[in-house]
């Protein structure tokens, strides 16, 4: 299910030129595009999804089938709430796969049967290694958010399958992209088969990168002692599902996390923070030991989730965490400069060197 929102293309534009730009746009075209596109949903001249599709195309054409695919990416956003955007999906995806022989990784796309709701799902995950060896190394589960999914999540997912001495399998959390469920209480057993699939393809370590809502996911494998290392980029925990928060959210993304949860229409406040509420870890960080190490990162400046949900990790044991200043939701413009630190600290956690406290 999903449904169409209000929400201007100009408000797009404000808040997302920083992550568009940090995925290899060049300045040129974001600056065309914001003059030529004048609707959010149609799908004609003008149009969101028509404009950004028409210019990965022609970089499709000329062979640059890495850019073309992230353009899509850009296209199909925020939501898959009509055709174009399920077409601009099923493009990136072509696109990617396509681009993957200049990766300079080792890539493979493969479906999993996992489990959910005493059956199984399918669900389409990217691989990306240095040399193939997938038992030789520890592995990294990567997902984005609820409108940032696993291929946009690219630039990360190649620098940690690079420099971090891990296999990495970017997936797409439940209730976005290519995974076939909802974002329900149900999701975390497609999560807990993700770990048991990553255990057993590599050498028994695993760790799991979550950004934005996939932080979420991430913070409950460490808080569960699922994996042996989190590292959690600008997650919602506790604050963020609040009434005063969602009454808060702005750029749409009450209806963004609106389509992730199922519904087919714009859902009462009430009714967003109800289904928001499986996913208070609260619980979890009361019953935690700190065993699981965790690196804890989010720009000072974020307008969709309260500092207090980043700051809480504080006083965790075991636990890094990092505000950004001058940055915004999950630090992403300034994620170039830190993504370094996040490698260091991940291949200390996974070898027990990492420090246990710190900012």
């Amino acid at each position: 299910m999903s449904y169409e929102f209000s929400v201007d293309h100009r408000g797009l534009f404000e808040e997302r030129t920083g992550q568009f730009l940090s995925f290899g746009l060049p300045v040129s075209d974001l600056e065309e595009l914001r003059a030529s596109i004048n609707s959010t949903w149609a799908d004609a001249p003008g149009g969101w999804s028509y404009e950004w599709s028409a210019l990965a195309a022609k970089y499709s054409a000329d062979g640059n089938h890495s850019l073309a695919a992230m353009i899509y990416g850009i296209a199909k956003f925020p939501v898959l709430a009509n055709e174009s955007r399920r077409r601009a999906l099923q493009n990136q995806v072509d696109e990617y796969v396509k681009a993957a022989p200049g990766f300079g990784l080792e890539f493979e796309r493969r479906i999993l049967s996992l489990p959910y709701r005493s059956g199984e799902i399918e669900l389409p995950v990217h691989i990306l290694s240095v040399d193939g060896r997938y038992e030789d190394a520890p592995v990294l589960l990567l997902s984005g958010g609820v409108d940032g999914w696993k291929m946009d999540m690219h630039p990360l997912a190649s620098a940690f399958a690079k420099n971090a001495g891990v296999t990495v399998v970017a997936f797409d959390q439940p209730g976005t992209g290519e995974s076939p469920v909802p974002l329900d209480a149900f999701g975390d057993e497609v999560i807990d088969g993700l770990v048991s699939t990553a255990r057993a393809l590599g050498n028994g370590q695993v760790a799991h990168l979550g950004v934005s809502f996939g932080g979420n996911f991430a913070v409950r494998s460490g808080l569960t002692g699922a994996v042996d290392a989190v590292i959690n980029i600008g997650a919602p925990v506790k604050g963020a599902f609040e009434t005063a928060n969602a009454e808060r959210l702005v750029y749409g993304m009450g209806d963004i996390v609106g389509n992730a949860l199922g519904f087919d229409a714009p859902a009462t406040k009430e009714a967003l923070v109800q289904g928001l509420r499986a996913f208070d870890r609260s619980d979890l960080m009361a019953a935690d030991d700190g065993r699981t190490p965790m690196l804890v990162v989010n720009g000072a400046d974020d307008v969709h989730i309260p500092l207090s949900d980043t700051t809480l990790f504080e006083e965790r044991p075991n636990t890094q965490v990092h505000v950004i200043p001058d940055a915004g939701h999950c630090a992403v413009t300034k994620l170039p400069e830190l993504t370094p630190m996040m490698i260091d600290w991940l291949r200390d956690a996974l070898s027990g060197t990492a420090p246990r406290t710190g900012r």
